[in-house]
């Protein structure tokens, strides 16, 4: 089967540097459901398209076709007295941007009575390449196509 709109699509991953250093690589294959629902990058769906089983393909993206240029206005710094007792390095909290839309904020560091956000994808602003193999191609069922996602093994569950 051919990769195409409303089918599943499941791949093994590898994103790294330019350079080759590995950021990140799958254990588990990652499963989305094709054709325009966000699900993932719009250049791995277009690379992916008509595609089958057994496709293999290295992308190099720029920032801009990745997960897009930082924006320090997205950085953030308040003071501990504001957050609840046991706030951490690495966790992730819902706050609001500049013009009030709900945001998801990391937290990269507590300096003393400081605590240092940033609601930035923790790969922005950075160009990086993606091995991409194609592991298993299959038609969405109507439920899938409805809620836009994957559901079962791998998939959203609800």
């Amino acid at each position: 089967m051919k990769i195409a709109k409303d089918t599943v699509v499941t791949l093994k991953y590898k994103v790294s540097e330019p350079s080759g250093k590995l950021i990140e690589e799958s254990r588990e294959p990652m499963v989305y459901l094709h054709g325009g629902y966000d699900n993932t990058l719009p250049r791995i769906e277009a690379a992916l398209e008509g595609r089958e089983a057994g496709y293999e393909c290295t992308l190099d993206l720029q920032p801009s076709d990745a997960f897009g240029q930082r924006d320090e206005s997205l950085v953030r710094v308040i003071p501990k007295s504001e957050f609840p007792p046991g706030v951490k390095v690495g966790g992730q909290l819902e706050g609001r941007t500049d013009d009030g839309q709900p945001h998801v904020f990391h937290v990269m560091k507590i300096k003393g009575p400081e605590v240092h956000l940033d609601g930035n994808h923790p790969l922005a602003g950075r160009a990086l390449r993606f091995v991409l193999k194609v592991t298993g191609v299959r038609a969405a069922n109507a439920e899938e196509i409805a809620h836009g996602h994957v559901h079962g093994e791998h998939g959203h569950h609800h």
